[in-house]
Parts: C-alpha cells; structure tokens; sequence
C-alpha cells in the first residue's frame, strides 16, 4: 500500500483521497505501481487547479460575463465533486466558493453600472429633448437646424433605455425635429414668395429707370430717380440670382443719366464762370462813373454798360447778389445825380417841370407796360431790369410832382 498526504492506495489498488468529510474513492488503479496511481490522479488535481486559476484570472481581468463564468464554474465544481484526483480538493471548493462569490459581486458591479450609465443616458437624453424643444421656436434658422442635427448624434451615441422612456423620449425629440423644420420650410417659403414679389418690382423699377437714361430733363428726371431708389430699398431683396443683374441694371441706367447731366452741368458751370468774370468786369467799368461830374455822358455811359451787361447770360446762383448789387449801387448814384440836377434846373420855369414830369410819367408808364409785356412773355430777366428802372423813373417822377406842388400847382 502507497499514500501521500492527501491519498493513498490498497492492496487491491483503490485509490482514496482525503477531504474534510473522510476518505473518498478516487479510482482503481491496475496498471502500474501505486506510486504511478497517486502520480496520476495528483496531476488530474495539477489540472484542476490550473483551470481554477485562469478561470479566477478570466474573472478579475476580462470583459467576462457572470453566466459563462458560472458555467465554467459548475463545470470544474462538478469534476472536483467526482473526486478524480488527488489533492486539497476542499481548498479547491472554496476557491471556487470564493469564485461564485466575486462573480457575483461583478454582476452586482455590473448591474449598478447598467444602472448607473442607464440613469446618465435618460438625463443626457431628456436634457436633448429640451434643448430641442427649445431650439423648435428658434428664428436662428441655420444654427439651431446645425445644432438639432448635432443633437441627433449625440442621441445615437447614447445607450438605449427601456423601450417605454426611450420611445417617449425619442416622440418628443423627433416631434421638436419636426415642428422646428415645419416652421423653417413655412419661413423660407414665404421668404421666396417675398423676393419674387421683390424681382417683380425691381424688373419694373429697373425699366423704367433704363427709359429715363436718356432723358434731358434733368430737374425732374433726377427727382425721378431719386423716388425710385427709395422704392427700390422698400422693395427688400430679390432671388440671389437675380439681384445683383438687376441691380447692375438699375444701377447702370443712372450712372448714364447722371453722367450725362454732370457733363452738361460741368460746361454750364464753366459758361456761367465766364459769365459772372465779363459782368464783374462791367460792374467795375461802372463804378468808373463815379463820382458823377457829367450827368449826361454817365448816364449814356451807363446805358451802353447795361445793354452788354443784359446780353451776357446767367451766373452762378450764390455770386449773383454780389454782383448785382454793384451795379444797382451805381444805378442809384445816377438817379441821385438826376434828381439833384432836376432841382438846380427846376425854378427856371413851370412849364419846364410841368414838362418833365409829363416826360417822366409818359416814361413810368412805358415801362409798366413794358414789363407787363415780359412778365407775360416769360422773359423774367427784362421784366426784373425794367422794374429797376422803373424804381428810378418813379422816384424821379416822385420828385416831379413834389417841384409842381411847391409851384403851387
């Protein structure tokens, strides 16, 4: 008979093994020596213990799952319960009790983190819903159709929840989806509808502003133009493709009327520079008059400097008081000069001043007709040169009938 510590074999060739709860039969063993008998069934238990150490290895280093370590497990548990091998089978149930217990452990691990990451994945999500039915009533077209989008992503890389949560959730976020592009596609369409209106209105405006290109009539027209730009702004923008021809267009039917007016306006310019040179000139030419010492040659002097001061056309707006001014200021010392000359003449004789003042008043009344005359011809430029003389001729006339009143007539 053999035996070890945890074996031994008879004389028949029974091979037992010892445990807590006494010997148990291992085998029978004919073959060979008893040696080789407990030689063998111990390297059974080598393998046994080999296969519990990778399974506890497994357990505490992979992904795992607590159902096939079980199987595996009842699968060593039952070939150590057959007692087919020599050795500590009691430590080896209690490393397998150990084993079931820290599978355990892992599924009670696992389940809290199933838990866990289930409970973060319905808050994620129903923090995804709001956010999108918030964004839902966004005017921000293209950022919140940008950031809905980013959410559908971030909703495919979240964990499925029971199918009742996720359902309803995903309801609510694909609802939002769904009114927020309801909403946009309603905008853009009235957004098309408006800048159709708006290229109809600027086809309009753009023909009428190419009629008026070539028109001369530059007060007016200019007007115009300035009516249609400001219909052109309330009219709001047209199709991307079409705005920018049509502006062009529009744009390009001012540019040739206005080009055409500058260069008109540039030579008037330049013609009415000349002009107020030539009456600066007679203006001085005027002056030269005074003081008056031969009332006779000043005043025909004076006649042939206003004959060539009417021929000369129009100045400059702002220079015209100036200048004109000077020429009445002359025009005064003149009619000053009469008059003072008409009383040094005046007692020579009542039939005299009688005389001149029917002159005179002959002349006042010439000249109303005259000036009736051009107002009614539309010649505003005599009519204004004639009253001027006729402020002369009444004052004169004025001082007339003043000299027949002091002849007691």
């Amino acid at each position: 008979m053999s035996s070890d510590p945890w074996g031994r074999v008879d004389e028949t060739g029974t091979v037992y093994v010892r445990t807590a709860d006494g010997e148990q039969v291992v085998g029978s063993w004919q073959a060979g020596s008893p040696e080789e008998a407990l030689a063998y069934f111990e390297r059974k238990y080598e393998g046994l213990v080999v296969e519990i150490g990778l399974l506890e290895k497994r357990v505490k280093t992979t992904d795992l799952s607590a159902k096939d370590a079980q199987t595996a497990i009842d699968h060593l548990r039952e070939q150590v319960e057959a007692h087919h091998a020599v050795g500590d089978l009691d430590a080896l149930r209690t490393r397998l009790d150990k084993l079931v217990g820290a599978v355990e452990a892992r599924r009670e691990e696992r389940k809290a983190q199933r838990a866990k990451q289930s409970d973060e994945a319905r808050h994620s999500k129903e923090a995804l819903v709001v956010e999108a039915e918030e964004l839902a009533q966004s005017d921000q077209w293209r950022a919140a159709g940008e950031r809905l989008r980013a959410l559908v992503d971030t909703w495919k890389g979240l964990p499925r929840l029971d199918r009742k949560s996720d359902d309803e959730l995903w309801h609510r976020f694909s609802h939002a989806r769904s009114a927020f592009s309801k909403r946009r596609k309603a905008h853009f369409a009235q957004l098309d509808a408006q800048r159709e209106e708006a290229r109809k209105t600027k086809e309009r405006l753009v023909a009428e502003a190419e009629s008026l290109s070539g028109s001369t009539d530059w007060g007016p027209t200019a007007a115009r133009y300035r009516e249609l730009m400001s219909e052109w702004k309330a009219a709001g923008r047209a199709q991307r493709e079409h705005e920018d021809d049509l502006w062009n267009r529009f744009r390009g039917a001012q540019d040739i009327f206005f080009a055409a007016r500058s260069s008109v306006f540039a030579e008037r310019d330049a013609e009415q520079a000349e002009n107020l040179k030539l009456k600066e000139e007679l203006a001085e030419e005027a002056e030269k008059l005074l003081p008056v010492t031969d009332l006779k040659s000043a005043r025909a002097a004076f006649r042939s400097i206003n004959e060539r001061w009417e021929a000369i056309g129009h100045v400059p707006r702002d220079a015209r008081p100036k200048v004109e001014g000077r020429m009445h200021a002359v025009e005064r010392a003149l009619q000053d000069s009469e008059e003072a000359e008409w009383r040094r003449t005046n007692p020579e004789a009542r039939a005299r001043a009688e005389g001149l003042t029917g002159q005179l008043q002959a002349a006042v009344d010439k000249l109303k007709g005259q000036i009736e005359q051009a107002r009614a011809q539309g010649n505003n430029a005599r009519a204004d040169k004639l009253e001027r003389e006729l402020e002369g001729r009444q004052a004169l006339l004025d001082q007339a009938l003043k000299g027949l009143q002091e002849f007691g007539g």
